[in-house]
């Protein structure tokens, strides 16, 4: 399982990197023990959907000895519930259908793994478009540069503001740049954050052109060597046209300053919202050029089924999911413990 911002580090700790003089069977027992604590606090976050799903499957099979049409009808409200999407819904159950023709599926265990190698199947996928690790990028290039874009209460605040706490825990050093100059919120908000990760920010006053502020915060990223600069956007989709040139504008900076970059453009979705942050993401994904996603508020929803929505019908990779308030409740997202926890 990967849990770590693992660009430089290859998913593990070194000793260079903590500063200390360990052996390699102490550091991967502490990696392990991270690991578990994390897998711990995931399964937890998502308690209330998997308790859905699986109290209205027990529900759906009592007292039934076969797997019939009414049982398929009941099966696809259940998916549907849980924000998991038309799309996938039929998916699964095409397969469910198979396996039930060819007498592979009989009970519940079996209708369970057949709707998890779907689901699964559905997410793997989804990491062949858009940037599915920081390893795609050569890691000579400094600073890598993550937009981040979303409309105005997803979280985007937040987010950028445990993303960098994370990275910076992995022994990089982040700058983080505020480009939403829109709102007058944004920077000092964003400046609290940058406090609390102990991570230097670069602002302007309100008004100023966003791209002005990229531009300023790229060359004190070089001049400073960072190794991540994480760039706030405005979210004012409400008004795309602006919108799409002003982000097209930073990108050719980015891209002017430093090869390839914008290197990741993330999107933030609030799970809660549901198939509504699913209408968001599509219309973002129609005016900036999104290589993956963060599911916030992963733990307040029992319809988190809407991570898989979003994989199958934007066929974009879930970087990242919020599970909790503290600084560290930001994780790297992993589809075989998201798909098992649902189930188990």
């Amino acid at each position: 399982m990967a849990f770590f911002w693992k660009r430089n580090k290859q998913g593990n700790f070194s000793s260079s990197v903590l500063g200390l003089d360990r052996s390699i069977e102490e550091l991967k027992a502490q990696e392990e023990a991270v690991e578990k604590e994390i897998g711990v606090r995931f399964t937890k976050a998502i308690a209330k959907t998997r308790d859905s799903i699986n109290t209205r499957l027990d529900t759906i099979f009592e007292g039934r000895k076969q797997i019939d049409e009414q049982l398929l009808d009941e099966l696809e409200e259940m998916l549907i519930s849980t924000d998991i999407g038309v799309q996938t819904t039929l998916q699964v159950l095409e397969a469910v259908r198979k396996g039930v023709s060819r007498q592979e599926i009989s009970d519940i265990s079996a209708l369970k793994a057949t709707m998890k190698n779907e689901l699964l199947d559905i997410l793997q996928h989804s990491k062949e478009s858009g940037v599915s690790s920081e390893t795609a990028v050569d890691g000579s290039i400094k600073p890598y540069v993550l937009m981040v874009v979303g409309v105005n209460g997803v979280g985007k605040t937040t987010t950028i503001g445990k993303l960098s706490q994370r990275i910076k825990n992995e022994g990089n050093d982040v700058l983080i740049c505020a480009a939403d100059t829109f709102r007058a919120a944004a920077s000092d908000q964003l400046e609290i954050w940058a406090g609390r990760a102990g991570v230097p920010i670069v602002q302007q006053k309100q008004g100023t052109d966003p791209a002005a502020v990229l531009f300023d915060a790229l060359q004190s990223a070089k001049a400073r060597n960072s190794d991540v600069l994480i760039v706030d956007t405005a979210g004012r989709l409400h008004n795309k046209a602006n919108l799409m040139a002003e982000l097209e504008k930073m990108k050719r900076i980015a891209g002017r300053e430093v090869p390839q970059a914008p290197h990741e453009t993330l999107l933030v979705i609030d799970a809660v919202t549901g198939q509504n942050g699913l209408e968001q993401a599509r219309q973002f994904t129609k005016v900036a050029d999104v290589t993956g996603i963060v599911l916030t508020k992963l733990d307040g929803t029992a319809k988190g089924g809407i991570a898989v929505a979003i994989a199958k019908e934007l066929n974009l990779p879930i970087r990242y999911v919020g599970i909790g308030e503290q600084v560290d409740d930001l994780m790297v997202f992993d589809p075989e413990s998201y798909v098992n926890g649902l189930f188990n």
